[in-house]
């Protein structure tokens, strides 16, 4: 049986990505080739319709056990092996199959300001063509609504961010010295402290990787009647053609994309509605101080800049080479 010894599991928009990537360069770290495969998150085939995009999304799922263990085939001896699949933080069956399947299994949590990471979750589909809503209070309002059409988790801008409820439910399953929560901005502002503190709960050798890459940085194009045309026609394309048609158009609409626009405070007041409660939630749960989620903030929206040249969105679910 090859199954992974641990999985990143939260949340996304949170430099899950990157991460990935960085333990991936750890020599007693084994990545599986495949980020986000989702195993967890069905007990067999996934569902077939949802949101725009959604259908090209489930065909990605390894959902056959085979499939998984596959994943982790070629491990070097004595690697530990990891997967990420930052929705099963979200996802409370996910969190039971992962207690039953690996129930040593260490967790990775990264876990993000949820305005932010709202704010990001909207830009990353807005930038693809595939939200209809130019607006991301708006859109935030729709969500009960795409909930309830059975659109996938990554619409779920405002579930997605309720790190206290999920948490609180994970610890019923996994003891706390399983488990791993750090910042985001840990991440963006201390990378080498912050795999440092991955690895030493991995139990593996640190200073041997300090650097987070630059990936799935989500570029902003501006709304223009361009870009309104162009995104009708990928939620047009993915009902008829899926990817073969919508990705050429993903990659114009995107071309040079702007870093993410700040929000205003009055956005974030409006936002921060959503979570104020949960993250009273998160502190109880962790013991940690997440005050500074509250106030204005100093730095928001394009935090990592504008996206490097030449770099596209990621495309998780699918073997990096491809």
């Amino acid at each position: 049986m090859t199954l992974p010894d641990f999985l990143v599991i939260g949340a996304p928009k949170a430099a899950t990505t990157a991460l990935h990537s960085a333990l991936a360069h750890h020599p007693r770290l084994h990545m599986s080739a495949v980020k986000e495969p989702k195993f967890f998150l069905t007990d067999g085939p996934p569902p077939r319709r949802g949101g725009p995009g959604d259908a090209q999304t489930y065909r990605e799922h390894v959902w056959r056990r085979a499939d998984y263990e596959a994943l982790f085939d070629g491990a070097p001896p004595g690697a530990l092996r990891g997967e990420s699949t930052p929705f099963y933080l979200y996802d409370f069956a996910a969190q039971r199959r992962i207690r039953a399947l690996i129930p040593a299994a260490r967790l990775i949590v990264v876990l993000r300001d949820p305005v932010e990471r709202a704010h990001s979750n909207w830009t990353h589909l807005w930038s693809a063509g595939l939200e209809p809503i130019d607006d991301v209070v708006r859109a935030c309002a729709e969500e009960d609504r795409r909930v309830a059409a059975g659109w996938s988790p990554f619409w779920h801008y405002v579930g997605l961010g309720r790190y206290g409820r999920q948490l609180r439910h994970l610890y019923t399953l996994f003891p706390h010295e399983q488990v791993l929560v750090f910042r985001y901005r840990d991440l963006v502002d201390r990378p080498g402290v912050a795999l440092d503190r991955i690895c030493a709960f991995l139990g593996v050798e640190q200073g041997i990787i300090a650097e987070v890459p630059r990936e799935n940085v989500t570029a902003h194009p501006p709304e223009t009647r361009r870009h309104r045309l162009l995104s009708q026609l990928v939620r047009l394309g993915d009902r008829v053609a899926g990817q073969a048609l919508t990705a050429p158009l993903e990659r114009v609409l995107q071309h040079k994309g702007r870093a993410r626009e700040p929000l205003t405070w009055v956005q974030r007041q409006e936002l921060l509605s959503y979570f104020t409660a949960d993250i009273a939630l998160l502190q109880d749960v962790t013991g940690d101080d997440f005050s500074d989620w509250l106030r204005p903030k100093e730095r928001s929206g394009g935090l990592v800049g504008v996206r490097p040249t030449g770099q596209r969105q990621a495309r998780n679910g699918r073997p990096k080479a491809l």
